[in-house]
């Protein structure tokens, strides 16, 4: 009995000095995946977070095409996919739905976690803004919309587009594996404002590329103050209802309801590629302009300091034989577009041990677009 005393008072004082650290988000963490059988965030753990609804409206399927899953896929095309945990992988080209498959129980109503391809959407829901004259310019400093940040040494002079082009200067470690640094509080955390607020700066915003999770969540509290609403019904009424979405979607949220911007958005991968759609489409669905032309070119147009591998939002390869740009969340969420052949490539899964060789891009988006295009040529 006197043991057991000790290990309960043990417990309890581990507990309460987590909690009186700032990790108590940890445990939050460990219910979440050690106890639900997984070792990190998942592509199905929408179902454990709160979260917004985005609504779809009236819906508009893709059209199929003749040739419409009429090729297998090449065997080292199938084999890459099956190895690396594939959900989906979907192909669109000239705007209509010509390869489509599924893996491991999922299938076209599938709803699956975004992770970081929500930045991307983070940066549209800017432009849109922007065209609506609900934010003034991309150049505005985000201490106009927090004055907490005029007194930093460097936060005063952070800019929207600073954040959009991952030019923040954030003291953040992008750093997935370790549960003590800022994205697993976010993650996981009650309170986006306490994560992100509290963070300090390294150095003056727009002096360097630093892929910063951190800065899409800034940007997303910017425009939500902007709009005057959920981000998720903003999406919706913007994006998802004139695109005819197949289906809702979900945006987790934080205990106040802030959306996740840097990551999560569930949906599925006949939806994800229509947001590709409307980049091949420079921004229109059919005769209506849903984001103007020069906001889209701004987003897919590579920057110096990021070595002309980033935009905003979107990561770029015009290095390749086949010039492709796309949408990137964790474990190899893609949604790829190639200009050349009007193609759109979607693929989602978990894929843990994503080799990133490619000056800090996956190899397989670049091994998915050249197999993809030799195939639907």
């Amino acid at each position: 009995m006197e043991i057991l005393k000790y290990i309960i008072g043990g417990t309890a004082a581990t507990v309460a000095l987590t909690y009186f650290l700032g990790y108590g988000y940890l445990f939050n963490g460990i219910s979440k995946t050690y106890l639900k059988g997984k070792s990190s965030a998942n592509i199905d753990d929408g179902k454990f977070f709160s979260a917004n609804p985005i609504t779809s409206g009236s819906p508009k399927p893709w059209e199929e095409a003749p040739e419409y899953n009429k090729k297998d896929l090449p065997k080292i095309l199938a084999d890459d996919l099956i190895h690396s945990h594939t959900a989906s992988f979907l192909v669109v080209k000239n705007g209509k739905l010509v390869h489509e498959q599924y893996w491991n129980g999922y299938n076209r109503h599938s709803r699956t976690n975004s992770f970081s391809m929500a930045k991307a959407v983070t940066v549209m829901l800017l432009g849109k803004a922007l065209e609506e004259g609900k934010i003034k310019s991309i150049d505005e400093k985000f201490s106009e919309f927090f004055h907490a940040f005029t007194g930093q040494a460097f936060g005063k002079n952070l800019t929207l587009k600073n954040l959009a082009q991952m030019e923040a200067g954030l003291n953040w470690d992008e750093n997935y594996k370790n549960p003590f640094l800022p994205n697993a509080r976010a993650y996981y955390g009650n309170s986006l404002i306490k994560a992100l607020f509290s963070r300090k700066f390294k150095e003056e915003p727009g002096t360097r590329f630093e892929y910063q999770s951190g800065s899409t969540q800034l940007l997303g509290f910017a425009i939500k103050k902007a709009v005057g609403q959920t981000l998720a019904s903003y999406l919706s009424e913007k994006f998802w209802t004139p695109l005819g979405m197949e289906q809702d979607a979900d945006w987790s949220t934080d205990e106040s309801g802030m959306e996740k911007t840097y990551c999560c958005i569930h949906s599925n991968a006949r939806d994800f590629a229509k947001l590709g759609q409307l980049f091949l489409d420079d921004g229109k669905a059919g005769d209506q302009q849903i984001l103007n032309q020069e906001f889209i070119e701004q987003m897919r147009t590579p920057t110096q300091k990021s070595e002309e591998i980033y935009g905003m939002g979107l990561w770029i390869n015009n290095d390749a034989p086949v010039k492709h740009y796309y949408f990137l969340g964790l474990q190899g969420q893609y949604i790829i577009m190639v200009p050349e052949h009007q193609m759109v490539i979607v693929r989602t899964g978990s894929y843990n041990n994503l080799p990133k060789n490619d000056r800090g891009r996956p190899d397989q988006v670049r091994f998915l677009v050249n197999e993809t295009v030799q195939l639907f040529q």
